[in-house]
């Protein structure tokens, strides 16, 4: 792909993205197939970090305690530049690439439902064409590359923020998948805090001795009764929502322990700050009830994602360089066939680019790239490898995700991705745009961690699944390896 009046450094990493357009399916490809639930995504950082090592980047595993986690760095000097994203699937979501019905891989087995593999791939893509060309045409700068696990338990990127990781950046792109082309600016995601709440009683028999039981899963169904009459009292925006980790082992016996998993959202940190108290409160009037004790562990804390105006404006200029993917018809028609199954309007594919405007209207979900957005300014490039108008966490959101839609989606973001950088290292103006706009945007808020001080990372967070279920995904995992030319 060549472009009109388009600089040669830039025109350098179109170029390297698009020969290597194989290797970029294959890599995202071997994830998807890796499947791996947050904490546990060994394969994909292993594979990810092999690659950058061989292309020359000095690499660090197991960042700020996360066995899944790295920084990868190439250059030195200023400006300093992050790229950033996960690689985590979810839970019960295994579904066959390219089946417009209901196919699981393994059964019950965990899957891609949104498309971090995806990320993974343009990450990675777009961080090799950029370094390649920081040392084709001399560029200054530093470029660092940093794998973030378990994102969808907001897990690993507080405890970066916390840790150091970016305190000497001075700009950072996040690159996350779509059903279109484009970027935003202002507030897009929600601040959250996820937490176990841990009953402790005293167990007895359920039939000859109940009055002698201290009941931890009573305490457990009471805090849900109460967070269900406290939601009347909620802010509109706000939302909580949970999962029993633990309620017992059999019905003779009262469980003398029992946990709920809770995740409370709000438009801002003080917010979802706010509710977790509320929950607490909710939580020790059920043990008080109940005659147990409760425990509290949060687990992950992140304030609500803000995209910079500055880093916006970069990034829709290759956005638009580069162009939506040509589609085919029989792409489009999979398309519409899957936004049927997903009950939402059979608009197929999109064909432009969605213009920049902004500022954007906040969401309800959370991504733990929210703490790294009020710490330096980051831009997000969403590419358009996934279908549009189907929503993440279904089996639909799976179906496309090793298909010729996700591959020319990913070529398409890992250029975007590139030239931004580029652009960035090149010229100097843009990233003092980026830290202005950043400065009027904070407006006078100061960043401090929802994230207590001394928390540690949750390492065995699903090791228990993904040893069941890995001797059965590996056996489709794809065999070639991708090769970056």
């Amino acid at each position: 792909m060549t472009v009109a009046n388009v600089p040669k450094q830039k025109q350098f990493v179109f170029d390297f993205v698009e020969r290597n357009a194989k290797a970029v399916a294959t890599l995202g490809d071997s994830i998807f197939y890796f499947a791996e639930l947050g904490m546990q995504e060994r394969e994909s950082a292993a594979l990810m970090t092999d690659i950058l090592e061989e292309h020359g980047f000095a690499v660090e595993r197991g960042v700020c305690g996360f066995p899944t986690g790295f920084c990868a760095t190439f250059g030195s000097g200023e400006p300093v530049i992050a790229l950033h994203t996960e690689y985590d699937a979810n839970p019960d979501n295994s579904q066959a690439s390219g089946a417009a019905e209901r196919t699981e891989i393994t059964a019950r087995g965990p899957g891609h439902c949104e498309g971090h593999n995806c990320n993974a791939a343009v990450m990675i893509a777009g961080a090799l064409a950029a370094k390649r060309a920081m040392e084709e045409f001399g560029l200054p700068g530093t470029l660092k590359v940093i794998g973030a696990p378990g994102e969808e338990q907001l897990i690993s990127r507080p405890y970066y923020v916390r840790d150091g990781l970016f305190d000497d950046v001075d700009v950072a792109i996040h690159d996350h998948i779509g059903g279109e082309f484009h970027t935003v600016y202002g507030l897009t995601h929600m601040a959250a805090v996820s937490a176990y709440f841990t009953f402790l009683g005293e167990s007895a028999h359920a039939s000859t001795s109940p009055w002698k039981a201290r009941d931890a899963l009573d305490a457990v169904m009471l805090m849900d009764m109460g967070m269900a009459q406290f939601r009347e009292h909620m802010e509109p925006t706000m939302r909580a929502q949970r999962v029993v980790k633990q309620g017992g082992d059999q019905p003779n016996v009262i469980p003398s322990r029992a946990m709920v998993w809770w995740t409370f959202r709000a438009p801002t940190a003080e917010g979802a700050g706010t509710l977790f108290e509320q929950g607490k409160r909710i939580a020790q009037g059920a043990a008080m009830m109940t005659n147990t004790e409760v425990e509290v562990e949060v687990m992950s804390a992140v304030w609500p994602v803000r995209t910079n105006q500055g880093m916006a404006e970069v990034i829709q200029r290759n956005i638009e360089l580069v162009g939506v993917p040509e589609w085919t018809a029989d792409e489009d028609a999979f398309a519409r066939r899957l936004q049927e199954q997903a009950g939402t309007k059979p608009q197929g594919l999109r064909r432009d680019v969605t213009p920049l405007t902004g500022p954007t209207q906040q969401r309800a979900p959370s991504n733990d790239c929210g703490d790294v957005s009020w710490a330096v300014p980051m831009g997000r490039v969403s590419f358009p490898a996934n279908i549009p108008g189907v929503a993440y966490h279904h089996w639909c959101a799976g179906a496309a995700l090793a298909t010729s839609i996700a591959h020319k989606g990913s070529v398409a973001g890992a250029k975007a991705l590139a030239g931004s950088v580029v652009d960035l290292l090149a010229d100097p103006a843009l990233v003092r745009r980026a830290k202005e706009t950043f400065a009027e945007e904070l407006d006078g808020v100061t960043y401090r961690p929802l994230l207590p001080p001394d928390q540690k990372p949750p390492v065995a967070l699903n090791r228990e699944m993904m040893e069941a279920f890995r001797p059965q995904m590996r056996e489709h995992y794809v065999r070639e390896k991708p090769v970056f030319a």
